[in-house]
């Protein structure tokens, strides 16, 4: 039952029938959509299950998000992609479908657009097409407008869990084993900066998270993020701090590296920055140089060697510093690099965990302690395999000591 012309009938005699422009109620709203479509649907052969849906689908015209209510309740559904008004994708376990939903038209679908823009204090027009927002669960948005769209607004919407993941899904999921992760814990007890890389919808965000919530309850956080979507739940000293675009004219702008710097006067124990993109890299390191120990935050790379080219180029960006000076404050910063990977059967994994050591004759120095590995594949295309120990200690123990936190013998963390 998603006829769009049928659900446009049904509401414009909702709008003939009650007067909008009040303080309507939702519950006086959806009353009124039900007795106009069970009056209709005397002369009409519908089960209760069609009714529903259309009583739904109406509500959602006046009050949800029109067609993208229902793929927003639907908890498989992880990522929406609207490639314009009558072209919706979604992706549900991993693969990409390409749904029946549809807009009336494109300007029901900007309308909706603005709707969501507008409610972060976000702007986005032709002048400025490109945009970053959140819905108010926290699910990520991602607007880009015509000129630049070709085949019309376009949307993208990462979905956020209603139940935040946690370590054990992780396990569960076979993402990490559990002796990796209580090691990964352990050094974020002791406040080991971490880094975490990985491609594109490989997770970043969502492990980010798991390891946030292993900080310590008495301890004070920043989290500085494009669009809030950390959900921290056991530490009550925390601060969210999001960027702003800049206005119509051109200003009030606040950058991940204005927050950054921010942050520093705010006394925190550790910042976490949701991801790094450009010359903010800089002032993240060095927060991590200055006192900030066990900092987290993340970046898109397709390994760890590359993370740290690109965590090279994004400080360049903002700085004139020689790259010796700046792969010495690298090193000096990250204590350990994660790096994530969604493989070819589409399943999220931590394919390595390695430990930063200094910087030798110009070059970094680094220890590899986990590696995935491969050991077959189903004939269902299902890969099996594990993260492993490389047979290499963890160097760097001297924050696992002072936290008495005892020192693992890392070549037996096998799962």
């Amino acid at each position: 039952m998603k006829d769009i012309s049928l659900v446009k009938q049904m509401k414009d005699e909702v709008m003939e029938d009650l007067d909008l422009t009040g303080s309507t109620s939702d519950e006086e709203l959806e009353a009124k959509i039900e007795e106009i479509i069970f009056a209709y649907s005397r002369d009409q052969r519908f089960t209760a299950t069609q009714k529903q849906q259309l009583v739904d689908a109406v509500f959602s015209s006046f009050r949800g998000l029109d067609a993208l209510q229902p793929l927003l309740d639907d908890p498989s559904v992880t990522e929406i992609m609207i490639n314009s008004h009558n072209e919706v994708f979604i992706e549900r376990a991993g693969q990409t479908i390409q749904t029946d939903v549809q807009f009336p038209s494109r300007a029901r679908l900007e309308d909706i657009i603005q709707s969501i823009v507008s409610r972060v204090n976000r702007i986005v027009n032709e002048s400025s097409p490109i945009v970053d927002a959140r819905l108010q669960d926290g699910s990520r948005v991602n607007v880009v407008l015509p000129p630049i769209a070709l085949k019309g607004p376009t949307m993208t919407i990462r979905k956020f869990p209603e139940k935040p993941v946690g370590v054990e899904d992780l396990i569960k999921w076979r993402a990490l084993s559990a002796p990796v992760a209580s090691f990964l814990e352990d050094l974020v007890k002791a406040k080991y900066n971490v880094f975490i890389s990985g491609g594109t919808g490989s997770g970043k965000t969502t492990f980010l998270n798991v390891l946030s919530n292993f900080i310590p309850q008495d301890e004070r956080i920043i989290t500085i993020e494009d669009s809030a979507e950390l959900q921290i739940r056991n530490v009550p000293n925390l601060v969210a701090l999001e960027t702003r675009n800049a206005n119509t004219e051109g200003k009030g702008e606040v950058t991940i590296r204005d927050l950054i710097r921010a942050s520093l006067r705010m006394r925190p124990n550790r910042i976490i920055v949701g991801e790094v993109r450009g010359s903010e890299a800089l002032d993240m390191l060095q927060a991590m140089n200055t006192g900030h120990d066990g900092s987290l935050s993340t970046g898109h790379a397709n390994s760890t060697k590359d993370m740290l080219s690109r965590l090279e180029t994004m400080v360049l960006s903002g700085a004139s510093l020689p790259v010796e000076v700046i792969r010495q404050q690298i090193s000096s910063a990250v204590n350990i690099m994660i790096h994530l990977s969604r493989l070819r059967d589409k399943t999220r994994k931590v394919v390595a965990v390695s430990e930063m050591l200094d910087v030798v004759d110009g070059e970094y120095q680094m220890n590899p302690l986990f590696e995935f590995v491969e050991e077959r594949e189903t004939d269902d295309g299902k890969i099996i395999g594990d993260l492993q120990p490389t047979g290499n200690q963890l160097q760097q123990t001297l924050r696992l000591k002072a936290a008495g936190i005892p020192v693992p013998d890392v070549t037996k963390l096998t799962s």
